[in-house]
């Protein structure tokens, strides 16, 4: 069995959950399953492999908040590697590599990214030399740390707005900027700033509400919500129509005998039934989501892939005109380093692309700074890679984004879940927008962002997650995507 062993100074630096949430994966970017043993001041990772890797763990940087920092490739050894000097080291090497990379595509990068960068070496360097156990080298290994993170937001920023400039030289945008709109229709005052911020919209189809009795369908709120999009020229996306969220299933759904079986026999009739009754009024349907994820029934991966296959093939067959999606949560699959699965999200993709059902895009479900179940938070450079990752597979993307906007209780969340790290504010929502979606927008292979859920006023998943308050007041985040909606979309 694969160990290896990080301390950590001052001891008190990250929290266990942080320290639980790292995790080592190789260069496929495939988490290794491991078990991860913290102690104030040391953090010791136990794996059943042992090749070298790189650990990924959420690390909190002065003007960033928590963010998930990668450390260069390390090989076991008996000696204990120096946490932040290792993490400084890491993203000096992403931002280098990064830079080097798009500079040869003919991206101007700004004298302050150079700047920074050769004073993170710089810092690194001090950091190196001395001796690693002082204060005084800890102090400049979290400085170049920062120095590099700080350079890794403005390169993005640069590339962002270079490649948005190439792309706006034949007119706006087709991308598709939306919301979920969740269980209930928007009052009159959130339809209006709706409408003066997105194009599209998620109409969504949960079963369990939508049929709660076998047999008995209740489509009164989509039927209106889908009205209202055609009435006011909105880009219609509907689903998922599968969900295997536990909350999503309803009760009645068989679980003895053949599992699969009666799971797959009922979710097909209610396929049916939502195709058939909106067909020609959905511009895309979400025919499963969050397929590798899901945990009702406690199917099998291979159960999992015949179940999303068998939503993709007859959503085409009874819809041959709609575009067709399915939706994977986590994409960069930080769940695998504490379960048994080994199928990776974009393995599956794959996998359903490869069967040609029909299937014509992907939508990668990101709710940030979320645990357990959401996304580590990631700074724009790693998003880039990780989209760029998902593009190999040649098909248009969706993002479907969720980000807090408080750390305090949430009374309408109905999800056990907290935000990690306290530096979750509405201006650090708005911040998180203003660094990524310019990013989203300029890469081609993104053709739709959606939020995941646009109010906090009625029940939702994710705690002050959405675009309004509690008391329906709008956050600032969603002045910033009006406004870079009317700059760069149709």
């Amino acid at each position: 069995m694969g160990l290896m062993r990080l301390t950590i100074s001052p001891p008190d630096r990250i929290t266990e959950e942080m320290a639980r949430q790292a995790y080592l994966c190789g260069l496929d970017r495939v988490p290794w399953r491991g078990w991860n043993h913290w102690t104030p001041g040391e953090l010791v990772v136990q794996r059943a492999v042992s090749e070298s890797g790189n650990l990924h763990i959420p690390w909190p940087v002065e003007g960033h908040g928590v963010v998930t920092i990668a450390t260069a490739t390390l090989r076991e050894r008996e000696e204990p590697y120096r946490l932040p000097l290792e993490l400084a080291r890491g993203k000096i090497g992403q931002v280098r590599n990064q830079l080097a990379e798009w500079e040869m595509l003919g991206l101007a990068v700004p004298e302050s990214v150079r700047r920074l960068l050769r004073d993170a070496i710089a810092t690194l360097g001090i950091a190196v030399v001395g001796d690693q156990q002082s204060e005084a080298s800890i102090a400049a290994a979290e400085k170049a740390l920062r120095s590099a993170l700080d350079a890794a937001v403005e390169l993005a920023a640069a590339f962002a707005e270079q490649a948005l400039a190439i792309r706006r030289t034949s007119g706006k945008l087709n991308v598709l900027l939306g919301g979920d709109l969740g269980s209930t229709v928007l009052d009159d005052y959130v339809a209006g700033q709706y409408l003066q911020t997105f194009n599209a919209a998620i109409v969504p189809m949960v079963w369990r509400e939508i049929e709660a009795r076998e047999g008995e369908f209740l489509w009164d709120i989509a039927d209106e919500q889908i009205s209202w999009c055609k009435a006011q020229g909105l880009t219609v996306c509907a689903g998922p129509l599968v969900d295997l969220n536990p909350q999503s299933v309803p009760d009645w759904v068989p679980v003895s005998g053949n599992r699969f079986d009666n799971l797959c026999t009922s979710a097909s009739e209610f396929i049916a039934a939502a195709v058939t009754r909106y067909r020609g009024k959905v511009d895309t349907w979400l025919a499963a989501g969050r397929v590798n994820t899901g945990e009702a029934f406690s199917l099998s991966e291979e159960d999992r892939v015949r179940l999303a296959a068998r939503a993709v093939e007859l959503t085409r067959a009874l819809d041959a005109q709609a575009g067709i999606a399915i939706s994977f949560d986590q994409p960069w699959a930080e769940y695998l380093a504490r379960h048994g699965d080994d199928f990776p999200p974009l393995h599956f993709a794959d996998a359903l692309l490869r069967a040609e059902l029909g299937l014509t895009c992907l939508a990668l479900e990101v709710n940030m700074g979320y645990v357990p179940g959401g996304t580590l938070p990631r700074d724009p450079l790693e998003f880039n890679r990780q989209i760029d990752f998902w593009g190999l597979l040649g098909v248009p993307l969706y993002l479907v984004i969720a980000v807090p906007s408080s750390c305090q209780p949430d009374p309408l969340a109905l999800s056990r879940v907290e935000t990690l790290g306290e530096n979750w504010t509405p201006a650090a929502q708005q911040t998180w927008v203003e660094r990524h979606l310019p990013l989203f927008l300029a890469k081609p292979i993104v053709r739709g962002v959606f939020w995941n859920q646009i109010r906090d006023s009625e029940p939702h998943r994710f705690p002050h997650g959405g675009l309004f308050d509690l008391l329906r007041h709008p956050k600032p985040a969603i002045r910033l995507l009006a406004s870079l909606r009317h700059a760069h979309l149709k």
